[in-house]
């Protein structure tokens, strides 16, 4: 009987050998609601971009205000409330990167409005983003259909990998 080659990927004690195929990593997107939820998926973001080097990009997206008035007018919006949710994503973006990156790494931000799942999608495509690292808030039930979940839309879409970070189960961070 002929004796079975191992696989070239594994050495004779049977542990992997390095292959010459590497993970690239250049930029790394952390959409960010300033939740507990999304201030640990950038605590994942961040030894992720020490390890390949990568940059990392902050999003936060303002969903756009609106309420109905009445049948007569439709929808109304509220630019004023949209820009001061703008404006102070902005200045909290500014505080939690100075805070938790630093002069480590080198990151930016940027507060887009619209629905959250697209306009996630849509900068990782403009950005060319190599993974996307988010958290999930863990609904479920009545709340899941009522609200949906972000980041299981995001995951259908993305034009990149994405890392779901789900707090309270096995971190590794």
């Amino acid at each position: 009987m002929a004796k079975k080659k191992k696989s070239p990927e594994r050495s004779a004690r049977g542990t992997v050998r390095r292959t010459s195929s590497r993970i690239r990593l250049r930029r790394i997107l952390v959409p960010i609601d300033f939740s507990e939820y999304s201030k640990n998926a950038l605590k994942y973001a961040i030894p992720f971009a020490h390890q390949f080097l990568a940059s990392i990009d902050l999003l936060y997206v303002v969903e756009p205000a609106i309420y109905p008035a009445d049948f007569s007018f439709g929808q109304v919006g509220f630019p004023n409330v949209e820009e001061e949710l703008r404006k102070r994503g902005t200045e909290e973006l500014e505080s939690l990167m100075k805070k938790e990156i630093g002069r480590r790494l080198p990151a930016r931000f940027s507060v887009r409005t619209g629905k959250p799942f697209y306009e996630i999608n849509q900068y990782a495509r403009e950005e060319d983003v190599d993974l996307i690292i988010i958290a999930t808030h863990g609904h479920s039930g009545m709340e899941h259909i009522l609200f949906g979940s972000t980041a299981e839309k995001v995951v259908r879409k993305a034009p990149c990998p994405v890392l779901v970070v789900r707090s309270g189960e096995k971190e590794f961070v």
